[in-house]
């Protein structure tokens, strides 16, 4: 799985959102100037990170954005699936949901494609922004 600017950038977002108050609002544009992020690429992320319910935009003053969720609750694979689409190591119609494959049958690599699948979900799904928050060090708490 390569994960593009979009999601290594919404990350960076939310972790320093989770670093904030729970009660605090923050400006994109002081996110912008902290973490050397184009403010119009933030202001383009926030856009599915508010429609997964993630991230909440407060107007007037004393706004910004807040996360919508605690932050113990937000797993780093709904931060991707957010702005990535998926977390799926290739684009293979037999990984995706509600999906058929006239190949799946014969396809000698769909078992592998779905292990490694599977894999990536553990640990994506298994790493909350309070866990990147907390520390800087990579956790494997998705594959215990």
């Amino acid at each position: 799985m390569l994960v593009s600017t979009k999601g290594r950038y919404a990350l960076r977002l939310m972790v320093r959102l989770a670093q904030t108050g729970p009660e605090d609002k923050v400006a994109l544009r002081e996110v912008s100037e902290r973490e050397g992020i184009s403010l119009k690429y933030l202001e383009q992320l926030a856009r599915p990170l508010v429609r997964a319910g993630l991230l909440a935009s407060v107007r007037g003053k004393g706004g910004g954005y807040a996360l919508a969720r605690d932050p113990a609750s937000v797993r780093v694979g709904d931060v991707l699936r957010a702005v990535e689409g998926t977390t799926a190591p290739v684009a293979c119609r037999a990984l995706e949901a509600k999906a058929t494959c006239p190949r799946e049958a014969s396809c000698a690599t769909v078992r592998f494609w779905a292990g490694l699948d599977e894999v990536i979900g553990r640990y994506v799904d298994g790493t909350t922004l309070v866990d990147l928050a907390a520390s800087d060090a990579p956790t494997n708490r998705g594959l215990d």
